[in-house]
């Protein structure tokens, strides 16, 4: 299905390596990427916010490099199984990996995996960062935080909030509101966001704290209902939207990103190339609307600024399991 480069093809960036001297190698490694179509990885069901930024920064990639970028879910295990494929691919850049920051807050409080979750991937570039939306049934009494919060501390146990699973980042958004504010709630886990937003829409659970990108459509439907923001102030991004911390539960934050990751020993000029294209898209006015429209703000970083971001984000998170009571899985 995949074609590969001829041998006859190669030979200008031979012979121009003998002229060129230590810069040919490089003009060689960025000539020949890529040299097939890209393959972008994402471990979660279609429908979800990853899912839906990894297919626009597809499309744009496709149109600057003149090959296919598929976008290609693999769901499973909160998203390890799809990681666990990407990380067994060839580090040449035709196989990456949609994610989010649900992978290093799954990755935290699982025991054992068949890879380094911090080491066998490494950020490529980012894509975009967001506040979450917290978000409820109608037929929920509460019209605001506040309200929420006395409604669950009269009905201890008897609200229920969903997740895209275990250990991702509406389990763990979910499980530090209920420890910040007071109050038991009853997690229900799903296979993937949509699924969860969707048992949301239908009455099956009571809240859940997810994506603009994921619940806006339901929002905007009126099948569900916006009460906060989880970021510390109000986000211009959901403008008319109070902060959950000023609204009923001091101190609560928790912010999402979504980005482009690799297997580990990608060649630092093939990162920086794949990084500088996702860079300038994410500068374009095109994408800059789509992401409004997604509720996140584009968040361009060099490979410089990715650097150690893995540890850094699974140790926070680790943290913040042990404050939720979130146990191992």
């Amino acid at each position: 299905m995949q074609t590969t480069q001829s041998r006859s093809s190669l030979i200008v960036p031979v012979l121009c390596c003998a002229a060129w001297g230590c810069a040919a190698p490089h003009v060689v490694a960025q000539s020949a990427y890529p040299s097939r179509n890209v393959q972008i990885i994402v471990p979660y069901t279609a429908g979800g916010s990853i899912d839906i930024m990894s297919r626009a920064v597809a499309q744009r990639l496709a149109e600057a490099w003149g090959k296919n970028v598929i976008v290609d879910n693999r769901p499973g295990a909160s998203g390890m199984i799809g990681t666990e494929i990407a990380t067994k691919a060839e580090p040449d850049g035709h196989t990456l990996l949609g994610h989010t920051s649900s992978y290093p807050a799954t990755a935290s409080v699982r025991e054992k995996l068949p890879f380094d979750p911090a080491r066998a991937i490494v950020p490529v570039a980012m894509i975009a960062r967001a506040p979450m939306l917290l978000v409820i049934h109608p037929s929920v009494p509460a019209k605001s935080v506040k309200e929420l919060v006395a409604l669950a501390k009269k009905n201890p146990g008897k609200l229920n909030y969903s997740s895209s699973g275990a250990g991702g980042n509406n389990h763990f958004s979910g499980a530090l509101f209920a420890s910040a504010a007071g109050v038991k709630l009853v997690h229900v886990p799903y296979k993937g966001i949509s699924p969860a937003v969707t048992a949301l829409a239908s009455g099956e659970v009571e809240i859940v704290i997810a994506s603009a990108a994921a619940v806006m459509p339901q929002v905007k439907a009126g099948r569900i209902r916006a009460l906060a923001v989880s970021s510390a102030e109000p986000s211009p991004l959901l403008p008319g939207l109070p902060a959950i911390a000023q609204s009923g539960v001091p101190g609560y934050s928790y912010e999402l990103w979504w980005g482009i990751f690799a297997p580990a020993g990608m060649p630092a000029d093939r990162l920086n190339f794949i990084n500088a294209a996702v860079n300038k898209i994410l500068a374009s006015a095109d994408m800059k609307k789509f992401l409004d429209n997604e509720g996140a703000e584009p968040w361009p970083l060099a490979p410089a600024q990715l650097s150690g971001l893995l540890p850094r984000e699974i140790e926070r998170y680790k943290k913040a399991a042990q404050e939720a009571g979130i146990p191992p899985q």
